[in-house]
Order: structure tokens, then C-alpha cells, then sequence
């Protein structure tokens, strides 16, 4: 009895270990897809700080 638990456990263990490793290789490729970020700078944007840091056109 003691030994087939510990079979049973590691199964379980196992599918756990699997299916947190899928879920954090599946949710880092989901969230790089969303977010889409480029390397390239834009045009306007010398300081590389974004749009935050524009004075309003007035």
C-alpha cells in the first residue's frame, strides 16, 4: 500500500510539474503576441521615453 501511494503521488506530481511549465511557456508566448513590442524607435521620440514625454503642439 505504502509503495502504490507513492507511485499515485509522483503521477500527480508529474502531471503538476507539466502542466505548470506548459502554462508559463503558453502565457510568456500569449503575452509577447499582445504586447507586440518593436525595437524601433519612432521618428519623433529622441528620448526613447515615449509619448508621456512630448510637449502638447500649441
Amino acid at each position: 500500500m505504502g509503495l502504490g501511494m507513492f507511485i499515485i503521488g509522483f503521477v500527480i506530481f508529474l502531471f503538476y510539474v507539466y502542466f505548470l511549465i506548459w502554462n508559463i511557456f503558453y502565457s510568456n508566448k500569449k503575452q509577447r503576441l499582445e504586447n507586440n513590442y518593436s525595437n524601433e524607435s519612432d521618428e519623433i521620440d529622441s528620448d526613447g521615453m515615449g509619448n508621456f514625454t512630448r510637449f502638447p503642439n500649441k
